[in-house]
């Protein structure tokens, strides 16, 4: 059965993605219609949470490929088992479906992450599959996609390491959905949801600072790629357990300068013209949200 996109759909997906109206409203639009769909945003958008709460709520398959310069045609499409073959010959039975044909025969949704990073020979096999919407295999036969097929791949901009430019004949055969981050309050929800624990274990000012901080390190000038939402979830979490172990509380600065550089130091990347560190830089950061004079009383700091 072909799944549902309407409005009921996006009612329950708003529900369990937060502050992505928008968004989600275009990727059921674009379901709805028949269409392949291309979300292009940088890592920790949530572009596959998206997608994968949209195949929950439909309760359509969902076939998750990590894109890599390893996936090759036959890892993508799938192939015969060669016992099988030895012992009957090249009968349907003895060929195993990969991620791709699996979502075909079911009429499911192929989510391929990071489709910048494969082969063109794979990417062009897309192709051919979003143009005709069925794959001939060879001593196969012609496999016809089932209603309710649909690619979705996702990107990170071009510019980020080990990606390529995307062909104009996949922009052609696919809606394209640019996601950026989302607001402070929205980051803080999310943080607030994915660490529980952490969350109650710090006060509403420090929440406030780590999503900030994290904010900040893309808009930084010397980091040519900042930290995703996942750098505050990080932050928060290993506070928390940093303080227990030490036997302190969770606003001592050497504690939120040490979870700072856990969390952040490995996720930035510096410019190549820049002299700093990462280390150098997040501990910026942190006293710019952390140290003294960001706690200080805003008549002190105008007295200083």
């Amino acid at each position: 059965m072909q799944p549902s996109y309407d409005s009921e759909l996006l009612n329950l997906l708003t529900t369990s993605v937060v502050g992505r109206t928008r968004e989600l409203e275009s990727v059921v639009a674009a379901l709805a219609a028949g269409r392949h769909l291309l979300l292009e945003g940088p890592p920790g958008t949530g572009k596959s949470t998206v997608l994968r709460s949209v195949a929950s709520c439909t309760g359509s398959g969902f076939e998750f490929v990590e894109g890599n310069a390893e996936l090759t045609p036959a890892r993508l499409v799938g192939a015969f088992d060669p016992s099988i073959v030895l012992a009957e010959g090249y009968v349907a039975e003895a060929f195993v479906d990969g991620p791709l044909l699996s979502a075909l025969r079911q009429g499911a949704l192929l989510y391929i992450e990071e489709i910048n990073r494969i082969p063109e020979e794979t990417l062009n096999l897309l192709i051919t599959v979003m143009s005709e919407a069925e794959l001939h295999v060879p001593r196969l036969g012609r496999v016809q996609a089932e209603p309710g097929f649909r690619l979705v791949a996702a990107m990170n901009p071009f510019d980020s390491v080990g990606t390529a430019r995307i062909a104009s004949a996949v922009y052609d055969r696919c809606c394209r959905l640019a996601m950026g981050y989302q607001d402070a309050a929205d980051e803080e929800q999310i943080v607030r949801s994915a660490a529980p624990e952490a969350a109650d274990a710090i006060d509403p000012s420090t929440m406030h600072a780590a999503v900030a901080m994290v904010r900040d390190t893309r808009t930084h000038s010397e980091i040519r790629t900042g930290s995703s939402v996942r750098g505050a979830i990080d932050f928060v979490m290993v506070l928390r357990e940093l303080a227990s172990l030490r036997g302190t509380s969770t606003q001592d600065p050497s504690v939120s300068l040490d979870a700072a550089m856990l969390a952040l130091s490995g996720r930035i990347r510096i410019n190549e013209s820049g002299s700093r560190t990462a280390e150098e830089l997040v501990t910026e950061l942190w006293q710019r949200h952390f140290g003294p004079q960001a706690t200080e009383p805003a008549d002190t700091q105008k007295k200083a």
